[in-house]
């Protein structure tokens, strides 16, 4: 429906647009309206009462119920024996005593008329969480995240746990350690010796580091090692579990690889040289699907651009020897911009990062389509339109657009 100062403004703007020499049609279809509705808004009584479906007088059903059913339904409703349960059990109990009043849908309709639609018993509504930290990672050492995971001993009951820190930007593994013990003091030694290795104290700003609520890393001495590093703590919402994904993931990934063992690790030393050799795998020679397919290492050190732009040359040296292979565009490697942790808004990740281009200074596209097909590069380009949805009060014409739709004239007959 649309507002009465709504259909004025809209009526007013494409009136305003026809004198100018517009066609009705098009000016009603910028304005997201049909001609039609134009038509019958001025027929009537449209722009004087606007829509009176709100206040319609409507005729009761006959089959609604009486006056005495609905007491009826409250009555049942609030009986001792029925005061915590919900009307989707009220229902069965009454079928198998051979009750029948009104459908579960009835139910909830005259509680919620006499405002009894709430939680029965100790019941709560459930709790919306608040939206997610949102971090923007545009260069190594900016946000960290870090975790900590079992790992399995041979012995039944027993297991050993595995810290890491991750870095969001490069997806490396800057810092793990492996303990017999889940404690705080573990967490924050790490902590402290990624700091000095990565060079903490000497950069401008210093990370985010963002894990989940866990007591070990929540714990004071944590919070003071941190406090001390100047490095900035941030946590998971509480009972949400993929606020921390890259850690997870990368957990996954790891528990994954076949010299996993699988009846557990013998003793420590077992469990501290295998995250060795699969944390070095993972850091140099694991091509990470989501840097485009450089390793963690190469990324965090800068070496992902020249790697990707010789990539890119390979394809571009394939395509002009057979372009007939390629109906548009080559494989995309351009380096992945900035990295959102958690993002409540594409649009963050797009103001924070820039587009890289691997053409060069020619100012051509970095994957052009297929030589001498200016159809598909009319294709490929797009019309640049907008695909949101925009209500009636949004689509309001402004004087501006009506102008340049003026401004073209009627068009030949």
């Amino acid at each position: 429906m649309t507002r009465l100062e709504d259909r004025q403004i809209l009526v007013r703007d494409i009136e305003q647009a026809c004198a100018g020499g517009a066609r009705l049609a098009p000016a009603c279809a910028l304005a997201g309206i049909d001609a039609r509705t134009l038509r019958r808004w001025k027929a009537g009584d449209g722009l004087r009462q606007g829509d009176r479906r709100p206040d319609a007088a409507r005729s009761v059903p006959s089959h609604a119920l009486s006056e005495a059913e609905r007491a009826r339904i409250i009555e049942i409703a609030n009986e001792p024996r029925f005061a915590d349960t919900p009307p989707a059990r009220i229902i069965p109990a009454l079928a198998d005593e051979g009750i029948y009043i009104a459908s579960e849908s009835s139910f909830h309709r005259v509680l919620r008329a006499h405002g009894q639609m709430n939680r029965r018993g100790r019941a709560q509504p459930p709790r919306t969480s608040r939206p997610p930290t949102t971090h923007i990672a545009t260069r190594p050492g900016d946000v960290w995240c870090w975790d900590v995971t079992f790992l399995p001993a041979q012995i039944q009951g027993r297991w050993f746990y595995f810290y890491l820190i991750l870095d969001l930007y490069s997806r490396k593994i800057v810092g793990f350690e492996v303990h017999d013990t889940d404690s705080a003091e573990h967490a924050a030694h790490l902590a402290r010796r990624t700091a000095l290795a990565e060079g903490v104290h000497a950069k401008p700003v210093r990370p985010v580091l963002h894990g989940d609520n866990g007591a070990t890393l929540k714990a004071t001495t944590v919070l003071a090692m941190l406090h001390w590093l100047g490095i900035e703590p941030s946590y998971s919402r509480p009972r949400v579990s993929d606020d921390n994904a890259f850690a997870e993931a990368l957990f996954r990934t790891a528990k994954y690889r076949p010299e996993f063992p699988l009846k557990g690790f013998a003793d420590l030393d077992a469990a501290r040289q295998w995250a060795m050799r699969v944390v070095y795998w993972y850091n140099h020679e694991h091509r990470h699907s989501g840097i485009r397919y450089v390793t963690p290492a190469q990324r965090h050190a800068g070496q992902d651009g020249p790697v990707l732009a010789a990539r890119h040359a390979v394809y571009q040296d394939a395509r002009q020897r057979n372009p007939q292979r390629w109906s548009g565009s080559t494989r995309n490697w351009k380096p992945v911009g900035a990295v959102a942790l958690n993002p409540e808004r594409d649009i963050i990740i797009r103001a924070a990062t820039s587009q890289i281009q691997l053409s060069g200074s020619i100012g051509e596209p970095a994957f052009p389509s297929r030589p001498g097909s200016a159809q598909a590069t009319e294709r490929n380009g797009g019309d640049g339109r907008s695909t949101a949805t925009r209500s009636h009060a949004q689509r309001a014409l402004s004087r501006a657009s009506m102008a340049r739709l003026a401004s073209t004239g009627p068009s030949p007959q």
